[in-house]
């Protein structure tokens, strides 16, 4: 049996000293009381209850609703490290975008045979109405948040891509909200950058995504399920930042060749939609006859012309768990360039000879559906017991396609708060990035989601896991 990897602690590193970025945080921790940092963590869990950041908990507690849990221990980025992950993950996004726009035309890669005709043609994220369809500004994944993961000094790896509609940066947002209100002195020892403009540089990144044939003031609708959607209260709040028409499907209709919201001088026409709506429910005429959530006859608007929509239809198949295997041979067709940051080894289940590998080594890996999210449906062979790994053999027997299997990484740990001080918890990292025609705009930072219990991989907040405001560095 191979001997487990050091686990890379991002505030002390291998050695147990403070590395360099957290030094002055140290310092300060030091000083600080226990006692007295647990009642500041109350009073921030007082502040997100009153502000009522809350999200929806499916399952065995149906629609219950609740706090994620909110760690007062920042995780910290120095600007070097930054640099290499902004310049990773934008020229990830281009060629994300550049493999949508091929798949729904050409098929260039296929033809090329770098990705098999039949991870397309079979997956359900492939929407042959997109075929042909040219989004404005040919951008179609105009939020995307990249999952990352690190296990050592200078080794970072993407987990997933999410280029439908990422969540959690409303999370991010209120994070730093409350880290200035709660220690302003810490904000003053470290020179850490803003994120606050995030609402401001996505009105401006999708009003430059609105359609050619569409003039004056730049409309922009935030397109909700409604109250009872997990993350409703994110599409809310970046409504209200963003100073944009929160709406569900009831309140828009389609008139004149244009999608237009209900007001009260009558209906107005709008140019561009952020949706928060799956594809299936977008519209009744063209997909899901029985959805009640979306807008009939906007899809033909779209193919149109007349209409944007954030992030375009269709863009599923680019985070879909076996098209990820591909990522290393997307980025070098599309870019010319080698990835800046590589993908965590795959197994795709569809393969025989992948699959026979997995089942046979099947308490040392992760498994996950390649239409998960959220932690759901997923497997973690070390920390699973015979009769999930059994059962979970058994699913993998009856269709290996649904399943991809990695490697369990020694992920690295930031500290939280515990009840005698700072004990380590792993942790990811989903910085978000915002494209447009002018170009790829990334947040510095994003939202790190933590595994509240020690020794859990699992960071998903349906899952338990927290979140921690993440510090980006200015130069040092």
């Amino acid at each position: 049996m191979t001997k487990p990897r050091p686990i890379f602690d991002e505030m002390t590193g291998f050695s147990g000293q403070p590395r360099k970025p957290y030094e002055k945080y140290s310092e300060w921790f030091s000083k600080e009381e226990v006692a007295h940092l647990r009642r500041k963590s109350a009073r921030a869990e007082s502040l997100f209850r009153l502000t009522g950041i809350t999200f929806n908990v499916y399952g065995v507690e149906e629609a219950t609703e609740r706090l994620i849990p909110f760690d007062l221990v920042p995780r910290i980025i120095t600007a070097r490290e930054w640099q290499t992950l902004s310049r990773g993950i934008e020229q990830r996004v281009r060629a994300i975008n550049a493999f949508l726009h091929d798949i729904y035309h050409r098929q260039e890669i296929i033809r090329a045979g770098r990705v098999p005709v039949e991870m397309i043609a079979n997956n359900d994220a492939f929407l042959p109405e997109m075929i042909g369809v040219s989004p404005p500004g040919n951008i179609y994944t105009h939020i995307v948040g990249t999952d990352l993961v690190r296990t050592g000094e200078n080794e970072f790896y993407v987990l997933e891509d999410n280029a439908r509609t990422p969540s959690g940066v409303s999370y991010m947002l209120e994070n730093r909200e409350t880290m200035l209100h709660m220690f302003p002195e810490l904000f003053s020892q470290n020179r850490v950058r803003g994120v606050s403009h995030y609402p401001r540089a996505l009105r401006r990144s999708l009003s430059a995504c609105r359609p050619d044939m569409t003039q004056g003031h730049t409309v922009v609708a935030v397109l909700t399920p409604g109250i009872h959607n997990s993350a409703y209260y994110e599409h809310a709040f970046l409504a209200d930042q963003m100073g944009a028409e929160l709406v569900e499907g009831h309140d828009l209709r389609v008139v004149d060749g244009r999608v237009a919201m209900r007001t009260t001088q009558g209906y107005q026409p709008i140019d561009v939609i952020y949706r928060r709506v799956d594809d299936e429910y977008l519209d009744p005429l063209t997909f899901n006859p029985d959805s009640m959530l979306g807008v009939p006859g906007i899809m033909d608007v779209y193919r149109a012309g007349g209409i944007t929509i954030a992030n375009a239809p269709g863009t599923g198949i680019a985070d879909d768990k076996a098209i990820y295997s591909y990522m290393p041979e997307i980025v070098e067709f599309y870019t010319g360039e080698r990835p800046i940051l590589n993908n965590v080894p795959t197994w795709r289940c569809s393969d025989p000879e992948a699959l026979s590998y997995v089942l046979d080594h099947l308490d040392e890996l992760v498994v996950k559906e390649v239409h998960g999210s959220g932690g759901y449906g997923m497997l973690v062979g070390p920390a699973a017991s015979k009769k999930e790994l059994s059962e979970f053999r058994a699913k993998l027997e009856a269709k290996p396609s649904n399943y991809i299997a990695q490697p369990t990484l020694s992920l690295s740990t930031v500290p939280i708060l515990a009840s005698k001080g700072l004990s380590p918890r792993h942790v990811d990292l989903r910085p978000f990035a915002l494209a447009s025609p002018n170009g790829v705009e990334i947040i510095p930072g994003g939202l790190t989601r933590v595994a509240l219990k020690k020794g859990s991989l699992v960071v998903n907040s349906s899952q338990g896991g927290g979140t921690k405001d993440t510090w980006v560095l200015e130069d040092e």
